[in-house]
């Protein structure tokens, strides 16, 4: 009895589930431990998101997580799609593919049974549809070890369904964009706090994308600061210089602490207002309007300067 014990516990299927954080990979979590399958959570960082949601709902689950920093491997497809840009600059597909080769290397390496995820069939019609499920699929190589435990019944059988690792009637089959299912559910497993679908991802966001496009047109190869600088402000170009003026206290801090050398931060010295950085692209010395024009956005944009005669500047270059 001993041994039968021992042993079942040693055979226990192991599954790798890229957890976002979002209810649909939260609820794909408990779907697999209600049947007794050990989980442990996949998160990855980029320069486009973080794993902040993952690491929440880890802790609330009480699952172990794995994060991967894949900043520059995913750089590089954001850049250059091979399946193209949804309505911003988000490369679902590509973006997808890539997490679950990194997902398929742990696996291997650390002898998982499986990977899932929280996708549902139709949910996305772009990205989840059944033929952007079947690319994603065979382009990650992981062509019958990839669950979706949300809509499987929906989907074909898997390897481990078929050698018993899942149970396959226990698994759902979820289809469409309506969520009240996935609700019902939530509070079926006592799922009170989740973030809302694409929540985290500032590829989504068209103001943030369309400013992802003009960095890309006038620099060709942005650095960290350059991508993480897209956040904070107000952007403006003028040929391939950038002026950024900052919106409030925290982000004139935020945009500080992302200076680097040859920037210039322009203040004013006897008004509160916005910190303005400027990032010269070319190898030409920043022109003088350039400079004037940074200085009177600087003060248009604080409402007790603005239209004020003596206002004095501090200019900085780092």
């Amino acid at each position: 009895m001993i041994y039968l014990k021992i042993n079942k516990l040693m055979s226990k299927t192991k599954a790798l589930v890229l957890l976002s954080g979002g209810l649909d990979s939260i609820l794909a979590v408990k779907v697999l431990e209600e049947q007794g399958i050990e989980v442990t959570g996949l998160a990855f960082e980029s320069y486009f998101f973080d794993a902040q949601q993952a690491k929440k709902a880890a802790g609330e689950l009480g699952i172990k997580l794995k994060i991967v920093d894949f900043s520059e491997k995913h750089l590089k497809i954001v850049k250059s799609p091979k399946h193209g840009y949804g309505k911003s600059t988000n490369p679902c597909l590509d973006c997808h593919t890539l997490m679950l080769k990194e997902a398929k290397r742990i696996m291997e390496k650390e002898s998982f049974n499986l990977i899932a995820t929280g996708e549902v069939l139709n949910e996305r019609p772009m990205s989840q549809n059944k033929r952007a499920l079947d690319v994603v699929e065979r382009e990650s190589s992981l062509t019958g070890y990839l669950l979706r435990p949300l809509s499987a019944k929906l989907l074909k059988k898997t390897i481990p369904e078929e050698k018993g690792l899942v149970n396959r009637d226990k698994l759902l089959d979820i289809s469409g964009r309506s969520r009240k299912r996935q609700i019902k559910l939530a509070r079926k497993y006592k799922i009170k706090n989740y973030p809302t679908p694409a929540g985290g991802c500032l590829l989504t966001d068209l103001e943030f994308g369309n400013r992802l496009k003009e960095l890309f047109g006038r620099c060709l190869n942005p650095k960290s600061s350059d991508l993480l600088l897209l956040r904070y402000g107000r952007h403006f170009w003028k040929d391939k210089v950038k002026i950024i003026v900052g919106r409030n206290k925290e982000e004139n801090e935020s945009m500080k602490k992302l200076a680097r050398k040859e920037d210039v931060l322009i203040e004013m010295k006897n008004y509160p207002g916005p910190l303005t950085l400027i990032r010269n692209y070319s190898k030409k010395k920043v022109p003088e309007k350039v400079l004037d024009r940074a200085k009177k956005m600087t003060q248009y944009y604080s409402t007790k300067a603005r239209g004020k005669k003596e206002v004095e500047f501090k200019e900085s270059i780092i």
